[in-house]
């Protein structure tokens, strides 16, 4: 019976956090996506973007919602699997942004000099995508994995949507 109070009290506090406007989701375990995190964070003064782990109750939560609004399952199947959900994925105001259209995304908030590499948009986006799973294949050879996810500063606290509250 506790168990069952204590799950339906989480689901709650993710309820009521809500969806902000530029939130990014991550793998959580991954130290590139760390490194990541860490780069936008310092580039991001006016702190506009938000911050969920993948593997984090709360995108768990928010994920089945948004993909049955908003995703074609035949245009992406890839985010209707788990065992496919290794991509970066980037909400702005509800839309759905994947690998390097998610990055570039990011990179057009952070403003100069790093807006620049939007002008990858003239790639087609399957050379981009190419690109980045071949990256995403390799992190955890290259960059390393932790075997948790990072808990943030008491001062980074209110833009991690899976922190506790």
């Amino acid at each position: 019976m506790q168990q069952m109070e204590n799950n339906e009290t989480d689901i709650k506090k993710i309820k009521n956090k809500g969806l902000p406007d530029k939130l990014l989701l991550f793998d959580g375990v991954c130290n590139l996506c760390d490194r990541s995190v860490q780069f936008i964070i310092r580039h991001d003064p006016k702190a506009i973007f938000k911050f969920a782990a993948l593997q984090s109750d709360y995108a768990q939560n928010i994920l089945p919602q948004l993909l049955q609004q908003t995703i074609n399952k035949n245009v992406q199947p890839e985010l209707t699997s788990k065992n496919n959900l290794f991509s970066i994925i980037f909400i702005q105001h509800r839309k759905i942004y994947l690998r390097s259209t998610a990055i570039l995304k990011v990179m057009q908030h952070l403003g100069f000099p790093w807006n620049l590499l939007t002008v990858s948009y003239i790639l087609p986006r399957g050379i981009r995508d190419r690109l980045y799973d071949y990256i995403a294949s390799h992190r955890y050879k290259w960059y390393g994995k932790k075997d948790s996810c990072m808990v943030p500063t008491p001062e980074l606290k209110q833009r991690f949507m899976d922190a506790n509250s």
